[in-house]
């Protein structure tokens, strides 16, 4: 019988991650969650809108319920959209982990899980975000400019992209010869893979706070 300390006692976190393709990220947060990197929390599912997405096995092994919830098989946008946040509120998630999921979130989805939402992000937030930037275009656009750094950001999701209160950020060099494939794959290994699960880890044992549009990380 464990003693009462006078602490709460924290429910372990329940996260849902949604991912569109191979879902690296998402094996970046399964290995944490194992390995204790993320402690306090659980993968209750994996969504995806492709159904032939890599992410899905990825879930299959690790014994992880998934869903594909696709806009090809619902006549309109709104259909889509209703059955999406449907098959979201069944897992019950305290946080929602956008993963590389390249479909707009629906504005009542946003709405519901203000700031239970974060997306990640292959640049440093304001750099090359926003409408257009997703997957290799952001390191082609980075080379293209001749920056020196580039790195990745996990925020908040809000009504906009990549818009949202920031909570982590890394950065990492650009190198001679770098190629737009090259460039994204040190992104992913020396940023995304270790700020998302630091981050899913922060809100976890909660130490994050949003205030006034911006994220407060507690000690």
């Amino acid at each position: 019988m464990l003693e009462s300390t006078g602490a709460a006692v924290r429910e372990p976190l329940r996260v849902v991650v949604m991912v569109s393709g191979g879902g690296t990220n998402l094996q970046a947060i399964i290995d944490g969650v194992k390995d204790g990197t993320i402690t306090n929390t659980q993968i209750v599912g994996v969504i995806s809108n492709n159904k032939n997405a890599y992410a899905l096995k990825r879930a299959e092994e690790n014994g992880i319920s998934s869903r594909c919830v696709s806009p090809k098989d619902f006549e309109t946008r709104g259909d889509f959209n209703v059955k999406l946040l449907e098959t979201v509120d069944g897992y019950e998630p305290d946080l929602v982990v956008l993963a590389g999921f390249l479909v707009v979130i629906p504005p009542e989805m946003i709405e519901k899980y203000e700031n239970r939402m974060i997306n990640i992000h292959p640049s440093l937030i304001p750099s090359f975000c926003g409408k257009g930037y997703y997957g290799l275009k952001v390191h082609e656009a980075a080379l293209e400019r001749g920056v020196k750094v580039v790195g990745a950001t996990v925020h908040f999701v809000d009504e906009g992209t990549d818009t949202g209160p920031i909570i982590l950020q890394k950065a990492v060099e650009v190198q001679q010869g770098d190629t737009p494939e090259i460039l994204q794959r040190r992104v992913m290994e020396q940023a995304e893979w270790k700020i998302l699960p630091r981050a899913i880890d922060l809100i976890a044992n909660g130490k994050v706070r949003v205030d006034d549009h911006k994220t407060m990380i507690m000690p």
